[in-house]
Order: structure tokens, then sequence, then C-alpha cells
């Protein structure tokens, strides 16, 4: 065994990568205003529902103020959970 590490295997240690903070931001019920960051994600897990915008890395956002509402789909889509964002005065009415 040499004593002395090759130069091609140390070339490709990286070290420690921080995380990329992904995942659920805000949970159900909570308000929101709009431009409000819902979801950081890696491909569609949620999809966007009423209210709901999805930037070009599947960030989903909301479009206006409100509350969160995450439903889970049904039909060809099932197995997806729906993220929506309800004006708070229909929020009221719906309770």
């Amino acid at each position: 065994m040499a004593h002395v590490t090759a130069a091609k295997s140390t070339a490709r240690q990286k070290g420690n990568v921080r995380g990329k903070r992904r995942g659920v931001k805000v949970y159900t019920g909570t308000k929101v205003k709009s431009g409000s960051i819902l979801v950081r994600q890696l491909g569609t897990k949620y999809l966007p529902g009423k209210n709901v915008g999805m930037g070009r890395d599947y960030t989903l956002y909301a479009k206006i103020d409100g509350v969160v509402q995450f439903r889970n789909t049904t039909g060809y889509k099932r197995g997806k959970k729906v993220v929506h964002v309800v004006p708070v005065n229909s929020a009221a009415a719906n309770e």
C-alpha cells in the first residue's frame, strides 16, 4: 500500500454540501400573502391548485392573499397532493 494518497482520488473529495432546503414551507390553515412560497420541490410532488402558481424550478407560490389548503387528488393523478389558496372571506364561509 502506498503511504501517500494518490492525486486522482483527492481531486474528487468535495467535503460537505449544504442541503437545498426543500419541502413544505406553509401548512394547512395558515394565512399567506400573495407571492409567499408554499412548497419548494424537485419535480411535481405537489401540484398547483386554485390561486397557486408554479415557478420554473417547481416552486409553488400563492397568487392571492388567503388560507392554504392541501388536498389529495383522485382519478388518474391519484397519489399527488394539490395545494390551494382560498380567499379569507370564503374560507370562513366553508367552516
